[in-house]
């Protein structure tokens, strides 16, 4: 492989992925949900499961990826349990290498693993691949690592805070997101009594706000904040670190919009209303991303917490008594839909989104005072986006296409 250059491996999986946002003549004509498909096999069929490298890591980590657009979770697992396991026999992030940056592409690698190896597992309730380790460096500043480049040894000094790195702050709110995916699953299953619930949720809620508290003013989320990143080639980046911020959050409260309904305990209207701030703040970063440039967030992951945000919005709608939070929520969820719809044009996987708001919808429609009620049904609703529910009720789908419309929605 020549130096700088990517293998055609690597080069056929990026395509498959980024085919469908191309505006190439070539493709006119070819539904964008397709054109992906020809690098996809392209890649696979270059796939040697016996090389154990970096490049093997990355192609089934890009095939990963690709197996979630056809919704094929297992495909996925595979793919990602792969890579997680090479690079364990690796030991990949503290390897030897002949440079800096290539030490730090080995970080990189590893940490986005460890993220990947939490969302993938808990979708398919499988246990996770990679533990912790101690040992290992937080990814450093991104503008630093894009400046670096592999000329450079370990002789000559670099900056390498990591406390202005992006990935690192995912790593971080990662961490927490194991935590809350776990605490969802302990309560669904009745293995939590009220005390151990009520330590657990105040103990992550800390972690949640000490997170954000603990951010360099630089990585805040505000509009300045956006349109620098923005115009360093991060602003995605940036936007993505939010969506998963405001996603765990309203995980982790979720449980309480039942409650809220059903009680005037303050405590619980505290944290139904933590789980609504997170929701409309998760709208408002991805409606903030698409007035930017560059920063727009298209990958399929955004309609499945879009999905969960909207069921919050929709939850306003049928519980809210306050005229502005109701105007607020309905406006939300328009907004929503149209993204939703455009994202479904590109993403095949997102027809199981839709299909799955539709089966909530369609539980609020049978029985609203039940359906935000926080059993293994909405668990599996919650984190396993990549796979379709039944209906929470016994009672059978009636096949109909869902539509803003049967909220009372319309967009006049």
């Amino acid at each position: 492989m020549a130096r700088g250059k990517a293998p055609k491996i690597l080069l056929y999986g990026m395509m498959a992925l980024s085919a469908r946002f191309s505006k190439n003549a070539a493709f006119h004509g070819t539904d964008p949900r397709l054109r992906g498909k020809t690098y996809a096999k392209a890649c696979a069929n270059l796939l040697d499961w016996n090389q154990v490298s970096l490049t093997t890591i990355q192609a089934c980590v890009l095939l990963g990826a690709i197996a979630v657009t056809e919704g094929n979770s297992a495909s996925e697992n595979i793919y990602y349990a792969v890579a997680c396991r090479i690079a364990q026999l690796l030991d990949l992030p503290n390897c030897k290498m002949e440079s800096r940056v290539e030490q730090e592409i080995n970080i990189r690698t590893w940490w986005s693993l460890c993220m990947i190896d939490v969302w993938s597992s808990t979708g398919v309730r499988l246990p996770r691949l990679l533990p912790p380790k101690e040992n290992v460096s937080l990814p450093i500043d991104e503008v630093v690592f894009l400046g670096m480049s592999r000329d450079r040894g370990f002789d000559e000094t670099i900056q390498t805070s990591r406390n202005s790195s992006l990935l690192a702050e995912m790593v971080r709110l990662n961490y927490i997101l194991q935590q809350i995916n776990d605490f969802n699953i302990r309560v669904a299953e009745s293995k939590l009594d009220s005390v151990a619930i009520q330590g657990d949720l105040e103990d992550l809620s800390s972690q949640l706000d000490r997170w954000l508290d603990e951010l360099p003013d630089h990585i805040r989320d505000t509009r300045e904040n956006l349109e620098r990143f923005s115009a360093l080639g991060l602003g995605r980046v940036f936007v993505a670190i939010y969506l998963g911020y405001y996603h765990f959050g309203q995980m982790l409260f979720y449980r309480f919009l039942h409650e809220d309904s059903q009680s005037t305990s303050l405590r619980t209207r505290h944290y139904a209303n933590k789980c609504k701030e997170h929701a409309g703040r998760l709208c408002d970063i991805v409606y903030a991303s698409e007035t930017v440039p560059n920063c727009d967030a298209k990958y399929n992951m955004v309609g499945h917490v879009l999905v969960i945000a909207s069921t919050v919005q929709i939850h306003s709608l049928l519980f809210e008594s306050n005229d502005t939070n109701v105007a607020l929520a309905k406006e939300r969820l328009e907004k929503n839909f149209c993204i939703l719809t455009q994202l479904c044009a590109v993403w095949p996987t997102l027809d199981v989104c839709m299909d799955r708001l539709m089966a909530f919808h369609k539980a609020c429609r049978e029985s609203a005072d039940t359906s935000f009620c926080m059993d293994q049904w909405m668990v599996r609703f919650l984190v396993e986006f990549a796979s379709p529910v039944t209906d929470k009720t016994s009672h059978a789908s009636d096949g109909s296409q869902w539509s803003l419309a049967e909220l009372g929605i319309t967009s006049d």
